[in-house]
């Protein structure tokens, strides 16, 4: 009776941690940086010289819309007067993609030479 005691305690342990550890696994991941900072963060990009990022984290949330966890991964790269620059973060509102195709991109042309190419993923 006692070695089923403990086997059952131990069971409902490892079934309290698995529990705890669903929340951290759900949240969406991305690659946070900015080109003008850091040159590393423009294209092509090599995602092995960044840590990934957990969108629900403290450092990534806003002010601005609290209680909203990250639901996508953005990418901005953008031409001003023919330079290029590159922003990838998290995202938080709307949806990525048309239909079934998650690989979604807004693209905005101006006057004097302004491009820009927003996209969203999963």
């Amino acid at each position: 009776m006692g070695k089923l005691l403990i086997f059952g305690l131990s069971v409902a342990y490892c079934g309290i941690v698995l529990v705890l550890m669903i929340p951290e696994s759900i949240g969406i991941k991305c690659w946070v940086c900015n080109s003008y900072s850091d040159r590393k963060c423009a294209d092509p990009f090599d995602n092995k010289s960044y840590v990934i990022t957990d969108c629900d984290s403290k450092d990534q949330l806003r002010t601005n819309l609290p209680g909203v966890p990250g639901t996508m991964c953005r990418k901005v790269s953008q031409k001003v007067n023919g330079i290029w620059r590159y922003v990838r973060t998290c995202g938080f509102l709307g949806e990525p993609g048309i239909g079934r195709d998650e690989r979604y991109c807004r693209r905005h042309k101006g006057t004097n030479d302004i491009y820009i190419e927003d996209c969203l993923c999963r």
